[in-house]
């Protein structure tokens, strides 16, 4: 196991700084690390504005603007981002699962990564995780910070209880996003994608010997999910007995009735996730497949906590993994886009061979 920090210096991320104020994990008094770390990421943060907002790309700011070259298709009747190697299928390729952040699929952001790993010998399958309805973003706050700014001084009272509102109602947003799109209706979502891409794509599976993935802020957590053999919210709907289980409410009602329920995995051969959220110690648990982690240092919506609870799981039960903390970079730094702060730009193309090197290698 890698366990490194990644030598690159750069101001704290600004989507952080409020939430870095919270108590920190595992507090004294705490008997369970594990319990701690999950409520910890329960009550702390779920997403920050990088998680979100797209920034600027250097391709779209570079003189020849660069755009994605990738394709819209369908894949088990969901939509996808594929991006393909120069010479494919004259060249031989591997399949690898692309899982976003809240941007989605229309990211250009999202596009131009999946383009960078199809430049590096893969098949790039970049399903759209939430139908269209991608995460709200930041453009309300920013907004009222702005008129604040442009005003001069400290502002108002009345200019801070105006933030203030935009950004609870950006948090009730975000919310209300998520409860939207659970695991219940993500994960049945993945497993057509993957059964049509295994069928169309047959060949790129057999050269790499299966699947991989990346997944990158939310399609992190999925990434860990696909690795194991854990039994999902929606396996789990009846119990032995038949009546229904507690989890039962988490559960997508026409997922069940379209008989879609999620099968055993792990169904990826190895994973890559970087600065992953509303990740919990418990999503480790039957972790098989080799994972590697882009962590952020004192990641409020990764905690520490939560981080070493699912390396302990991994040590534990052999379980190949490798981690790389990076420190003084804001959570979302790996997803390709502009930064002014030159040691950040270094820590992402650093980040981005990490994830490659481990994706090759397995």
């Amino acid at each position: 196991m890698a366990d490194a920090d990644v030598a690159t210096r750069a101001p704290e991320s600004d989507a952080a700084e409020d939430s870095n104020a919270s108590p920190a994990a595992g507090a004294s008094g705490a008997s369970d690390p594990s319990s701690a770390a999950a409520g910890d990421a329960a009550a702390g943060p779920k997403l920050c504005d990088d998680c979100v907002t797209d920034r600027p790309t250097r391709f779209e700011l570079a003189a020849d603007g660069q755009l994605p070259t990738g394709e819209f298709r369908k894949l088990g009747d969901v939509d996808a981002y594929v991006a393909k190697p120069k010479d494919y299928p004259h060249v031989s390729a591997r399949l690898l699962l692309l899982l976003t952040g809240g941007t989605g699929m229309l990211s250009t952001n999202n596009q131009i990564q999946a383009d960078m790993y199809a430049a590096e010998g893969f098949v790039v399958v970049m399903p759209d995780l939430f139908g269209g309805d991608v995460a709200p973003n930041s453009a309300a706050v920013e907004e009222e910070q702005a008129n604040r700014d442009h005003g001069g001084g400290g502002g108002s009272f009345l200019d801070l209880f105006k933030i203030k509102a935009a950004e609870t109602v950006k948090t009730f947003m975000i919310d209300m996003w998520l409860a939207r799109h659970t695991e219940a209706k993500v994960l049945p979502l993945l497993h057509r994608v993957l059964d049509a891409a295994r069928d169309e794509f047959a060949d790129a599976v057999s050269t790499g010997n299966g699947i991989y993935a990346v997944g990158y802020c939310f399609g992190g957590r999925y990434v860990l999910l696909l690795a194991g053999d854990k039994k999902t919210a929606a396996e789990a709907v009846q119990t032995p007995g038949g009546g229904a289980s507690e989890t039962n409410a988490d559960v997508d009602p026409e997922t069940l009735e379209a008989g879609l329920v999620p099968k055993k995995g792990p169904l990826i051969k190895a994973g890559v996730l970087a600065h992953a959220t509303l990740v919990s110690p418990d999503d480790f648990q039957g972790l098989q497949a080799p994972i590697s982690m882009v962590c952020v240092e004192n990641d409020p919506l990764f905690p520490d906590a939560v981080r070493t609870a699912g390396e302990d799981y991994l040590s534990e039960h052999n379980v190949e993994h490798e981690v790389q903390v990076y420190p003084g970079v804001p959570h979302g730094f790996a997803v390709v886009g502009d930064y002014a702060d030159e040691s950040i730009k270094v820590a992402q193309a650093t980040a981005f061979e990490q994830m490659l090197k481990w994706l090759k290698a397995h």
